[in-house]
This record gives structure tokens, C-alpha cells and sequence, in this order.
């Protein structure tokens, strides 16, 4: 494995169980190697000799965004009542295109099952799951060939669109989450074509200075959103791609002295305590019920591995609150 590679024994170790401790291309060189010699540790040859040992591993950023960690709850709650373990593997950003962590789990997990939730999944890792034979199941992402439960972000920007051009508004705004990468298209990008598209169809554009990133949180949020209200031809109404974003708006707005609604309108994506607190008007979505969903469906795929993928797409709602 390190001849082929190229590198130390040490740095094959390395970057199979801490790839975060090795660079990118080092990474590389390793799983490449990995791939080419089809090395399975042996724990993990083991592990998928047993037949009814159910341990699945779950990966998603669940510290970063609480979101996720609602996903997460609703996989919990599905595998209660089943023989199956459940192992958490938290990687902190969606922002990237590809975690070092979810590159070398289907290597080094020791799984008989994988559910990779708001996580990108891009062809070298894909294949290399398809390779192995892992089951595994996407959760809030989508990818050929592979089963996936969520939502369909375009159709919710497309509901705020129609609610706020409905509610009279033609100076519009969008706040967005930056991310780090141009190689996918994250559930912010969607949400943002979807209200580009229900605004034109409403016959409105959104102009480019109408359009801001910020990292994920309140106080990136509402420094981007005081810029984006304090123009001279600032927005009546503004969309953020979730309900952080848009606390980070409203923030923005009670500092510059904005009344809400009755000088900026404020809508957000997701629904939860927060919105409520807030009371924001927001996208529902089936946070919950995505997690359980892909953990049947895992587990479905565990019995039946031959199973045609199937794409699962769940019902949004726009929950209408004080902010527009």
C-alpha cells in the first residue's frame, strides 16, 4: 500500500484514520493506492463477512448546523426499535466540496451501512463506495445512482418568491450562505434559483447588488445584511436561505432602525424553535421525517442491495409569521 502510494507507512495510517492530518494530495495518492490494490482492513473484511450485525454510520455536520442535528434525531428515533448500531461521525462544514473524513470512511468505518447527510458527494468518493459494495443512503444531497430523501429547494424559493411579490413587493433581497467551494451547488444556491425563478415569472429580477453571502451565523449574517439594507435603493423584502440567516436580517434591521414588516419584510427557510421564537415566516421543512425516511430506506437497501435507487422528495410549506 505505500510502495503504490508512494509514501511513508506511517502517512497510509495517517490519512485512512486521521485524513484530516494529511494535505489533500497526499490523501490522493493514499485512497488512489487503496482503490487500485481493493485494500479492505481487515476488522472491516470481518465486519462485512457478518450477516445481521446492523452498523451504520451516519455522517453529517450536526454540531454546525441545527438543522441537521433535527435530521440526525429523526435517524435516531427510526433505528430504535431495530438491531442496529448507530455511529456518529460529525464533520463540521457543508460549506466544502468533499470532507477528508467521508473521502476515507467507506475505507475505514468497519459499516455494513452509510447515510451521508447535507454533505456533497463527488465522484471519486461515490465511486469508491459503489466499489466496496457499501449501501448507503444520501440524505438533503443527491448523486446518479445512489438512493436520497429531501427536499426540493428550488420549489421553496419559489414559494417565498410568490409570497412576497404577492404581498406587493418589488425590491427584493437575498442572503445567502458563502460557501467555499464552486464544485457543487449547495441547498443556499437552490434556494436562491428557485426565487430567481418565481421572481421572473412574477416579472421581477433580482438585481446582483441585491445578492449577499455570509458565513453561517448570526453576526456574519447581520453584518452582510446591514450593507444590503443600508443602500439607497435598499430591499422591501429580503429571503435568506435559512432561519439563522434571517435572525442575522432582522438583527440587521431593529440596528438601522427598520421597522418589521412595515420597512423590510424578513422570510427564512427551515422552521424550528428559532423561527417560532422569532416569529418568522419561513419554508417548512420535514426535517425529522427526511431522517427517518433514509434510515427505513438504508435499511431496506441492507435486505436489498440490488434494489433500484429511488429519490425521495418531501412536501414544503410556507408558514406565514409576523416578519412579512
Amino acid at each position: 500500500m505505500a510502495t503504490e502510494a508512494g509514501v511513508s507507512i506511517s502517512t497510509v495510517s495517517l490519512a485512512l484514520n486521521a485524513p484530516g492530518r494529511v494535505s489533500a494530495a497526499t490523501r490522493r495518492k493514499v485512497l488512489a493506492a487503496v482503490d487500485a490494490l481493493g485494500f479492505v482492513p481487515k476488522p472491516d473484511a470481518v465486519a462485512r463477512a457478518r450477516r445481521g450485525a446492523g452498523r451504520v454510520g451516519v455522517i453529517a455536520p450536526h454540531t454546525s448546523y441545527a438543522t441537521v442535528a433535527r435530521r440526525v434525531n429523526g435517524v435516531l428515533a427510526a433505528a430504535a426499535a431495530r438491531p442496529v448500531e448507530v455511529v456518529l461521525y460529525d464533520q463540521r462544514s457543508a460549506s466544502e466540496s468533499t470532507s477528508p473524513l467521508l473521502a476515507a470512511l467507506p475505507v475505514t468505518g468497519r459499516l455494513d451501512g452509510l447515510l451521508v447527510v447535507s454533505l456533497p458527494l463527488d465522484d471519486g468518493v461515490a465511486a469508491r463506495l459503489v466499489g466496496l459494495g457499501l449501501p448507503t443512503v444520501l440524505v438533503d444531497v443527491r448523486h446518479p445512482g445512489f438512493d436520497s430523501v429531501g427536499a426540493d429547494d428550488e420549489a421553496g424559493g419559489r414559494l417565498v418568491a410568490g409570497h412576497l411579490t404577492g404581498r406587493g413587493h418589488r425590491r427584493l433581497g437575498f442572503l445567502g450562505e458563502a460557501q467555499r467551494t464552486g464544485v457543487y451547488v449547495s441547498p443556499s444556491g437552490r434556494r436562491l434559483a428557485g426565487f430567481r425563478a418565481g421572481l421572473a415569472e412574477a416579472g421581477h429580477d433580482l438585481p446582483e447588488d441585491a445578492v449577499r453571502f455570509a458565513r453561517h451565523g448570526v453576526a456574519p449574517a447581520a453584518e452582510a445584511a446591514a450593507a444590503l439594507l443600508s443602500g439607497p435603493a435598499r430591499p422591501t423584502a429580503v429571503f435568506a436561505a435559512d432561519d439563522v440567516l434571517a435572525a442575522g436580517v432582522l438583527k440587521a434591521a431593529r440596528a438601522l432602525g427598520l421597522r418589521v414588516p412595515e420597512d423590510v419584510a424578513v422570510a427564512g427557510f427551515d422552521d424550528g424553535e428559532l423561527a417560532e421564537a422569532l416569529e418568522l415566516t419561513t419554508v417548512r421543512q420535514p426535517l425529522e421525517e427526511s431522517g427517518r425516511a433514509a434510515m427505513e430506506r438504508l435499511l431496506r437497501r441492507l435486505e436489498s442491495p440490488t434494489a433500484t435507487p429511488r429519490d425521495t422528495t418531501l412536501a414544503l410549506h410556507l408558514v406565514e409569521r409576523a416578519t412579512t
